[in-house]
């Protein structure tokens, strides 16, 4: 059958009526928004000849996995297109420049305390080496950023995070701290974070393994920044002497974040700059609205 059958009367009536587009109550932004998702799930349906059992093969996957959605979003490339996106959204705006954006992960947690800078983040016994962290935090015109708060975050040894360890060993905010930048720069230390893998046999590593791909990422570590004045920052460092630095199942290797730590024994010293964009409104300030897990410390 051709796709054209999705353009029949029948069925663009059809997804009219989805949509509530006949009624004058609801948002229609959200109408419109579900009437093309509706209509491309369909054309995909008519394009691959899928039967109802594989339709609803798709639909079991989706409720069964639906924990790891965010693990899905970076695995299918989404979050990292969202990067794309609105990297293309301010080149268009004449907007350029800054440390790269990145995926922020499913893996963030609200309320982390927040300690002066140079501080420890890791309060559990780790069989692993001690990485120090720092770097100064920088404006457009190249001037020292006052008052940023540098949140950090990162996995342990095993590739576990706290409040998401399967387990429950860690402590909580375990690696997870709010650091108060002190004139202009940063800094930390902490146990050495590992990369990590999907969880096996979840919905995630069925789909990397159905798609013929792996489902790890290389040791990394997270940061938001934020300071009055500029646009809150979403980005995160690899490793760029893990194997799998150019590798990531999730895409968050860019150009500029790939910093190769200086080793010395059982110590690694990173030192990395971060360079924000001036905010242009309030709302850039802030972070998005996406939901998170929020605890208090």
């Amino acid at each position: 059958m051709q796709e054209g059958f999705v353009d029949s009367p029948a069925v663009q009536q059809l997804l009219d009526k989805v949509a509530g587009t006949g009624s004058s109550e609801g948002d229609d932004r959200i109408k419109a928004v579900v009437r093309d998702l509706v209509e491309q799930v369909m054309r995909v349906i008519v394009r691959h000849d899928l039967s109802e059992g594989e339709v609803w093969q798709g639909v079991n996957f989706l409720q069964e996995g639906a924990d790891e959605f965010g693990l899905i979003m970076p695995g299918l490339g989404i979050e990292h297109f969202l990067d794309l996106y609105m990297d293309e959204k301010d080149k268009e705006a004449g907007r350029d420049g800054g440390t790269p954006r990145t995926i922020e992960g499913p893996l963030y947690v609200q309320g982390a305390p927040l300690v002066e800078n140079g501080a420890d983040l890791t309060d559990d016994p780790d069989d692993t080496g001690t990485l120090y962290m720092s770097g100064r935090i920088y404006g457009p015109d190249g001037e020292q950023v006052e008052n940023a708060i540098v949140h950090v975050w990162h996995a342990n040894s095993k590739g576990f995070y706290s409040h998401f360890d399967p387990t429950g060993e860690q402590t909580p905010f375990n690696n997870r701290r709010r650091i108060q930048a002190e004139d202009g720069g940063y800094a930390f230390r902490s146990k050495m974070p590992s990369g990590y893998s999907v969880p096996p046999g979840g919905a995630s590593d069925q789909l990397m393994k159905v798609l013929g791909r792996h489902g790890n990422r290389p040791a990394h570590v997270h940061f938001f920044i934020e300071a009055p004045g500029y646009r809150q920052l979403t980005t995160q460092i690899n490793f760029g002497d893990d194997p799998f630095a150019a590798d990531d199942f999730a895409f968050g290797t860019r150009d500029g974040l790939l910093p190769v730590p200086n080793r010395q024994g059982d110590t690694a010293n990173i030192q990395f700059d971060f360079h924000l964009q001036r905010a242009d409104s309030d709302a850039d300030e802030v972070f998005s609205s996406r939901k998170r897990l929020s605890v208090d410390a």
